[in-house]
């Protein structure tokens, strides 16, 4: 008898047009190297990198942020769902979808319908090509959106809520704005992490986060 070999469907949404990519995967098409998933409209592509220590670490792009995001998983956990879902660390709205083909699509067709509910609470109109509109524009929905971020990040220092590598509450945090976001960072450890504010779904999300955590 011959075993049909383990493999899971992996998909993301293209930021740059707004379409689903998907693509099955087995340990032996990511076992020797990377795959790549490449979008049609060839903006944006999806890593995946199945390591020796038996962790699957995913290189994603993001709809909301304007770089991609990088997750770790185990070769059990990426090969052995039905469905498992990464979001934004901003937001969320999830941006990698593993398990079975036929619910990977639902869950895609899922977050389109919340990203065109997250563009009309914030006032957007024109669908998904406005969020990428917006950005190029570098538009933001509020002028003193930096003022407001730095708030959240120091009520979230005084809380606790700001996570590093160092000792719980021995940390100690600056915060550095730059052109295309804030950057947070420990003094002790080195840990940061970027609060994107060039992009107007992104920056909304961050005003709802409960904690902070750099790395």
């Amino acid at each position: 008898m011959v075993l049909e070999p383990k493999k899971t469907t992996v998909a993301y949404r293209c930021p740059h047009c707004g379409g689903g990519v998907l693509s099955a995967v087995s340990p032996f098409s990511i076992g020797a190297d990377m795959v790549k998933l490449k979008c049609e409209c060839g903006k944006s592509e999806m890593s995946i990198v199945f390591g020796k220590d038996n962790k699957v670490r995913l290189s994603v792009p993001c709809m909301l942020c304007p770089k991609p995001h990088n997750f770790t998983v185990t070769s059990s956990l990426f090969f052995g769902k039905d469905i498992f879902l990464l979001p934004c660390p901003y937001s969320d709205v999830n941006i990698c979808f593993m398990g079975d083909m036929n619910r990977v699509k639902a869950e895609l067709s899922k977050t389109e319908l919340e990203l065109l509910d997250m563009l009309e609470k914030s006032g957007i109109e024109g669908g998904l090509d406005a969020i990428h509109a917006a950005d190029e524009a570098d538009i933001l929905p509020d002028p003193q959106i930096y003022d407001i971020i730095m708030f959240v990040i120091k009520d979230l220092e005084e809380e606790g809520k700001i996570y590093c590598r160092c000792e719980e509450g021995e940390g100690e945090y600056e915060a550095e704005v730059l052109d295309y976001g804030i950057l947070v960072r420990c003094k002790k450890c080195g840990a940061e992490q970027m609060i994107p504010t060039d992009s107007l779904l992104a920056a909304n999300a961050f005003l709802n986060t409960d904690s902070l955590h750099l790395e």
